[in-house]
Formats: C-alpha cells, sequence, structure tokens
C-alpha cells in the first residue's frame, strides 16, 4: 500500500495495521495542532503584559494605570487591541476557504507544509515587532497557518490511519491543542516575569519552535507515497 501500512484482505474490508511510519507521520502531523493551541492561549496572556500594552496599545495601558477601580471590560475596550485578538480568526475563517482548493488540487502534504510556513512567517514578525502594523501582520500570517492546518491536518491523520483506529488518531489533534494551550500558559506565565520587558516577544516567537522542528525533521513520506485518495482526486 502507498502509505507504507501492512494491509491484510479479508471479505474486502480494509484492515490496516499501525506501523512505526504511521505512528510518525501521525505525531509529527498533529503538531499543527499544539500551534494552534498555543496561538489561542497565548494571546490573553500577552496583552495582560504591561510592557506589551505600553509599547503598542498606550492608550489601554494610561486608561489601566490612571483607574484601578474600572472594570477589565471597560480598559480593554479599544478597538486596535480587537483587531490584535481577533484578525488570527478573520485571517483563518477566510484562509479555510482556499485551503480546501489547494488541499484538492496538491494534495494533503503541501497544504500543511503551506501553513506551517506561514506559522514560521507568523511567528517571527510577532516575535520581532516594532510597531502594531509588524505585529497585526504576523497574526494575520498566523491565522493564514491556522486555516490550512485545521483543515488539512484532521484531512491527512485520517487518511493515514487505518480504519478501525481513525476515530482514537484524528482525536489526537485535538488532543495537541489541549497541549498547544496548556504551553502558552505556561510560556506567558515565566515570560511574564522578565524584568527587562522584552518576554512578550518570546511568548509570541515560541509558536515557531515545534513548527520549525517538524520541517527539519522531514516528517512527511517522499513525494510518491500520497493517500491513495489524495493522489485519485489529482489524478
Amino acid at each position: 500500500m502507498a502509505v507504507g501500512m501492512a494491509i491484510a484482505s479479508q471479505g474486502g474490508e480494509y484492515n490496516g495495521r499501525i506501523t512505526s511510519f504511521v505512528v510518525l507521520s501521525c505525531m509529527i502531523a498533529a503538531i499543527g495542532g499544539i500551534i494552534f493551541g498555543y496561538d489561542i492561549g497565548i494571546s490573553g496572556g500577552v496583552t495582560s503584559m504591561e510592557p506589551f500594552l505600553k509599547k503598542f496599545f498606550p492608550g489601554v495601558y494610561t486608561k489601566m494605570k490612571e483607574d484601578t477601580k474600572i472594570s477589565n471590560y471597560c480598559k480593554f475596550d479599544s478597538q486596535l487591541l480587537t483587531l490584535f485578538t481577533s484578525s488570527l480568526y478573520v485571517a483563518g475563517f477566510i484562509a479555510s476557504f482556499f485551503a480546501s482548493s489547494v488541499t484538492k488540487a496538491f494534495g494533503r502534504k503541501p497544504s500543511i507544509l503551506f501553513g506551517g510556513v506561514s506559522f514560521l512567517a507568523g511567528s517571527a514578525l510577532g516575535g520581532a515587532a516594532l510597531n502594531l502594523y509588524m505585529l497585526i501582520l504576523g497574526r494575520i500570517l498566523l491565522g493564514v497557518g491556522v486555516g490550512f492546518a485545521n483543515q488539512s491536518v484532521p484531512l491527512y491523520l485520517s487518511e493515514m490511519a487505518p480504519t478501525r483506529h481513525r476515530g482514537a488518531i484524528n482525536n489526537g489533534f485535538h488532543f495537541s491543542v489541549g497541549i498547544g494551550v496548556l504551553f502558552a500558559n505556561l510560556i506567558n506565565y515565566g515570560s511574564e516575569k522578565i524584568k527587562d520587558g522584552w518576554g512578550w516577544r518570546i511568548s509570541l516567537s515560541m509558536a515557531a519552535v515545534p513548527r520549525f522542528n517538524s520541517h527539519s525533521r522531514r516528517p512527511f513520506p517522499p513525494r510518491d507515497t500520497q493517500q491513495p485518495n489524495s493522489a485519485h482526486q489529482r489524478s
């Protein structure tokens, strides 16, 4: 079989076995879930860091310092701050419409890799941001990566997994999202304690670490081992 699983046919039923190749491919593909969860969890902690607010949202910072009795809902009532938070989700929503066409035309793996490159670029821009434009552009690129990853990773996992184990392996993506949220909160907790005020840069740029690691290890099989469904659609 093209995807590297041991196959045994009984009465026409597909009986693939779990192999080390399948496990490794699915584990590294599910890293997309970790990054998605990380991007969800990181924004809340970063927007509560005073150095971050002072640099990019001075109006919010001033309001927070001047009136300590005001509700948090009023303190963070800023259209620009809302744009920073929501730009990822809006970009991900729009990108998901294009991701399905790209995945169908070029296959699952190129779609995942494109999302990974977008993640890397967005993380680099966010961590090195000097102004609000760079910050928002970085979030938009992260959103594009989220849109492609959320569309192609679950599909890739479902097609790689043997039938009887498909639900468990596909749920690994959702489990990875939770792990990503946990990592984001832990990193925010540590980076907020950096006295020089640049801890927010660590928080925003750390999303690149798992994606860079997965790219450097060549997680996917060679080009000629696309899933049968993907190869059939593009033939």
